[in-house]
């Protein structure tokens, strides 16, 4: 039997214009598409309108899959994909299944063995960390940190501990109204000479991405309200005493020994 595909469709991450930040390849497929999966239809539609959709968005079928959907209703969801019709999965912005529950329809779609195809767009994650100059060989995202401010300040440490054991970027974000709660809480919490890296409202006009230590965000009035953001911090490592801390220095000591062994007019 033939099945659909399963397109897992990048957003814009706020009204911008799609063809600003998706690719014609995209475009092109999310246009012909007439079934979609999205975690609000309305602000679905909106984006479909942008995006320049072909058909009639009357005539457009949108299922909703958010955190109140009964999860026993995920078989239906995917269904038009066992009836031969392809169907696009939208998250609110960004990227689909990326801290979003649409990780849970493709999960079930990929047990049961049907296709499933990411389309090239922007993930907020990915950009705020490819513009932050912290460790992009080795990082982590967590998602939401806890909003009890106990509870989110133990987390804070742990996550700058495991930065400096592991040598890893650790990403999280917020709620846009509690961006400034969680702020105050990094620069309270965090070491003087760890890295924060603060990336706002990405892709748009206003967009900010800068990377600076605890002490000098300190210094700054930051207002990041109501404002998409992603968070990523890196702690500065701490080196023994006795040891060699620059990898100038580490190869001009070896180099030392290296001669201090070779024989005389070697």
């Amino acid at each position: 039997m033939n099945t659909g595909t399963l397109y897992v469709v990048p957003c814009t991450l706020g009204d911008s214009d799609p063809s600003h930040v998706l690719p014609p390849a995209t475009l092109n497929i999310v246009r012909g598409l007439e079934r979609f999966v999205a975690e609000e239809p309305k602000s679905a539609r909106a984006f479909l309108k942008r995006a320049g959709i072909r058909r009639p968005l009357r005539e457009i079928l949108i299922e909703a899959f958010n955190q109140q959907t009964d999860r026993r209703g995920l078989p239906a969801l995917l269904q038009p994909l066992l009836d031969g019709f392809d169907l696009g999965l939208l998250s609110e912005a960004g990227y689909p299944a990326v801290a979003d529950p649409g990780a849970e329809l493709i999960a079930l779609a990929q047990e049961r063995g049907l296709r499933v195809i990411p389309l090239v767009g922007p993930s907020s994650v990915l950009l705020a960390l490819a513009a932050s100059g912290l460790n992009g060989q080795s990082f982590c995202f967590h998602g939401y940190l806890p909003v009890k401010a106990g509870a989110r300040a133990v987390r804070i440490r742990e996550l700058e501990a495991r930065s400096r054991s592991e040598h890893a970027a650790q990403i999280f974000i917020e709620t846009p109204y509690r961006n400034n709660q969680l702020l105050a809480a990094l620069l309270e919490v965090l070491q003087p000479d760890t890295r924060l890296c603060i990336a706002s409202e990405l892709t748009l006009t206003n967009e900010m991405a800068r990377t600076m230590s605890v002490e000098r965000w300190r210094a700054q009035m930051t207002d990041l309200d109501r404002k998409p953001t992603v968070f990523a911090l890196q702690a500065a490592e701490r080196l023994p005493a006795s040891g060699v801390s620059a990898p100038g220095k580490r190869w001009r000591a070896e180099a030392a020994s290296r001669r201090q062994r070779l024989p005389a007019g070697g």
